[in-house]
């Protein structure tokens, strides 16, 4: 009996020892965790960006490594400096536009040379802030720079506010041109890379699913890339570079309004067709320049509608709203940069998900067969 009693004690004392040495050793592996990540944390959005734009560039690469002979750092390398080139630099254009454009508007307010059309009557029917609306339109009208004085206080927050957001801009652009060399450091290792990447999923996940997953997560961070996020990048480009060559005021902040638009999946009809109406009643241009400019947006206008089939085939197999609330909400905690990584992350969360939920361990084959085929 005490023989027995002394066995249970020893094998107590053997399980304590083990739960103890576990509890330790999990402490150990979670304080270096919080270590890890707080030390790499700063460069969290730059790596994201990087694997988003390698993965999105990954295919395009290849090619272009296939026609030099398989010289992989070569082809990594011609292709960040033509992305550089194409991308970067008609932005860093964009926001020397806009920087321009808040400067010319503060001075002509200081010069009291700017001059605000006489309200329409009807405005003092709005209901709600009909009057009010009219009684300061109507001041702004005969003595804007009373009007100026008086909302100092506020106007000055607003510059600061657009003055951080430009800073903010300018670090995006910036982020985005280190986060395309490393880009191209990792397409250059690109076949490593991609079967460390399969391990990964597969030590999570299973080596069963592990490829599926790799699948499922290139396929949406491309089509998400490139057919909504890329449509949006270069038709924003392209408005604003057709405007500014126009002349048109505050170009590079209507670029930023279509790059949003573009994101939400609106149209950026809503931007050019003001800008043709302005084009058309500022009577600053002639007949023949007017029809070229207002050509030229239209069809910048409509350009989604052609990038689209050709980067997105048949279309983001995730829920527009998705993509939006991404967007939105990563344009709201990580700035500009984080509207490309929080519509690309949310959209590949969501398609991680459906794929959970219809791949149900006890569902059947043929109901798998028939969900996916749904």
């Amino acid at each position: 009996m005490n023989t027995l009693r002394e066995a249970d004690l020893e094998l107590e004392a053997r399980m304590s020892r083990k739960l103890l040495d576990v509890f330790i050793r999990a402490g150990l592996i979670l304080a270096l965790t919080l270590l890890c990540y707080q030390i790499f944390s700063p460069f969290l959005s730059l790596m994201v960006w990087a694997l988003i734009l390698a993965v999105t560039l990954y295919p395009a690469h290849q090619r272009l490594a296939t026609k030099l002979g398989g010289k992989q750092g070569l082809a990594a390398t011609l292709l960040v400096l033509g992305g550089i080139v194409l991308i970067v630099a008609p932005t860093a254009v964009l926001l020397a536009s806009m920087g321009d454009s808040v400067h010319n508007l503060v001075a002509s307010v200081r010069d009291d040379s700017v001059r605000i059309p006489e309200p329409p009557a009807s405005v003092a029917e709005w209901p709600v802030v009909g009057k009010r609306v009219h009684a300061l339109w109507s001041q702004a009208h005969e003595d804007l720079l009373s009007v100026v004085r008086r909302m100092q206080p506020q106007i000055g927050d607003l510059a600061r506010k657009a003055l951080e957001m430009v800073a903010g801009i300018v670090g995006t652009v910036l982020l985005f041109l280190a986060s395309f060399i490393i880009a191209g450091i990792i397409m250059a290792f690109g076949e490593s890379g991609a079967a460390s990447t399969r391990r990964i999923f597969g030590r999570i996940v299973g080596p069963l699913r592990g490829g599926e997953f790799v699948r499922l997560s290139t396929a949406t961070i491309r089509a998400v890339a490139l057919g909504v996020l890329g449509v949006a990048f270069v038709q924003a480009i392209v408005v604003g570079l057709v405007m500014m060559v126009a002349g048109v005021p505050f170009a590079g902040v209507l670029a930023m309004v279509v790059l949003v638009l573009g994101v939400a999946q609106a149209p950026a009809l809503i931007v050019t067709l003001p800008v043709i109406a302005y084009l058309w009643m500022s009577g600053e241009y002639g007949t023949a320049s007017a029809v070229l400019y207002s050509v030229l947006l239209f069809v910048a206008g409509m350009l989604d509608n052609v990038l689209k089939p050709l980067l997105l085939g048949r279309g983001v197999d995730a829920p527009m709203p998705v993509v939006l609330l991404g967007a939105l909400g990563g344009l709201a905690s990580a700035g500009i940069e984080g509207m490309f990584v929080g519509a690309t992350l949310l959209a590949l969360g969501y398609q991680i998900f459906m794929w959970w939920v219809a791949t149900h361990p006890d569902t059947l084959p043929s109901e798998r067969a028939s969900q996916a085929i749904d």
